[in-house]
């Protein structure tokens, strides 16, 4: 028995396999100074990602996402409503607390309403993927990207905000129109006898959410890995059994694909590749973005075009576009999967992105191209 989960559980983790082997490779067919390993790994990003992990993990275990979840169904009238509720909500926290955070705090609630009621987990947390991209599009630090390209142009902030707010505007319309559209029409149904089950630990729960404010506050000023460290003691002194249920391959998965990807972007071939394409012409800056986030995530895709853009709205646009697609577009997708550990969550996921992303990318661009 133990041997077969082992078995299921490798192969569940194909993600981080294949980006290991892709890291392994170039290293040894295309060394690279340590400096450049140390500057592909992204180090504040991952310990980021492990303060957030932590704090939720005990938020999770508090019972207080739980207790929300139960608030949040008694104020829904039809699945439809409540889907849309979550989408907006997934939205508005992004543009504010970025789009990976925003997940950390809407899947878990969706998981436990889910737990109570007949709410399409699935469907729902696929939702969330998609609105997490369009809301954080229109802010400036609503992801890694907008930050890099802002903070490159120089732009003001509202004024970055204004440019990106046609592209925006179209990707959000286009994802409550996808949930109207996706979720049944049945009336919420709870399930009384879980809910009586539930049960907080308001220290835990105190304790977690003030962790997981102090290290949002602690990537915002730069310490990341500080923000991590802090964290880890305490949960190791207040909470250990959290911190055993941490979803640690996660962090290698997003290692991995750090290194892979962020040297493969650096490949003599590919920069030679880039040579031949005239970036000046918005079409093809457009293009380009959107196919190289396909193919290396758009964070990547953003460094990869950066120097090569003269218009950095329109390289915002295309990445954040490029979000949409296939699941390495975002690493706010691979999130949303690894937090709500569905079955079939990434053959669902591609279903409904692909086709977005087809229906967005010409909708985005003539809104950009007319009113931005």
């Amino acid at each position: 028995m133990i041997a077969s989960r082992t078995r299921q559980r490798l192969k569940e983790e194909w993600l981080l396999w294949l980006f290991a082997a892709l890291a392994i490779a170039l290293a040894v067919f295309d060394p690279q100074p340590l400096a450049s390993y140390r500057h592909w790994l992204q180090l504040p990003t991952l310990a980021g990602l492990t303060g957030l992990l932590i704090a939720i993990q005990g938020i999770r275990d508090s019972g207080l996402v739980q207790h929300a979840a139960v608030a949040v169904v008694a104020r829904a009238h039809s699945l439809r409503s409540l889907g849309l509720l979550l989408v907006s909500a997934t939205a508005l926290l992004s543009m504010v607390l970025t789009n990976d955070v925003s997940l950390f705090l809407i899947v878990p609630l969706t998981l436990a309403i889910g737990a109570i009621s007949n709410l399409p987990v699935l469907r729902m947390v696929v939702l969330e993927a998609l609105a997490v991209n369009a809301g954080s599009t229109l802010s400036p630090i609503g992801n890694p990207q907008n930050l890099l390209l802002w903070q490159h142009s120089q732009l003001p902030f509202l004024h970055f905000a204004a440019a990106m707010l046609p592209a925006a505007a179209v990707m959000f319309v286009l994802v409550a129109t996808f949930a109207w559209l996706w979720l049944p029409r049945d009336r919420v149904a709870l399930s009384p006898e879980r809910i009586d089950g539930i049960v907080a630990s308001t220290r835990l729960g105190a304790c977690s959410m003030a962790a997981l404010l102090g290290m949002v506050l602690m990537m915002e000023y730069g310490h990341a890995p500080l923000g991590a460290l802090l964290l880890l003691a305490l949960f190791a002194l207040l909470a250990r059994s959290s911190l055993a249920r941490i979803d640690w391959l996660l962090l290698l998965t997003f290692a991995a694909i750090f290194l892979g990807l962020g040297h493969f972007a650096n490949l003599p071939l590919v920069q030679q590749a880039l040579d031949r394409f005239d970036f000046s012409q918005p079409l093809t800056l457009y293009a380009g973005g959107i196919v190289a986030s396909q193919l290396i995530s758009n964070v990547p895709a953003t460094v990869l075009l950066l120097e090569r853009a003269p218009d950095p709205i329109a390289l915002a646009v295309a990445v954040n576009v490029g979000g949409f697609g296939t699941a390495i577009g975002s690493l706010a997708n691979l999130i949303a999967l690894r937090l709500a550990k569905q079955p079939h969550g990434l053959r669902l996921l591609h279903l409904a992105s692909i086709p977005f992303l087809l229906a967005c990318a010409p909708l985005a661009y003539l809104a950009w191209l007319w009113l931005g």
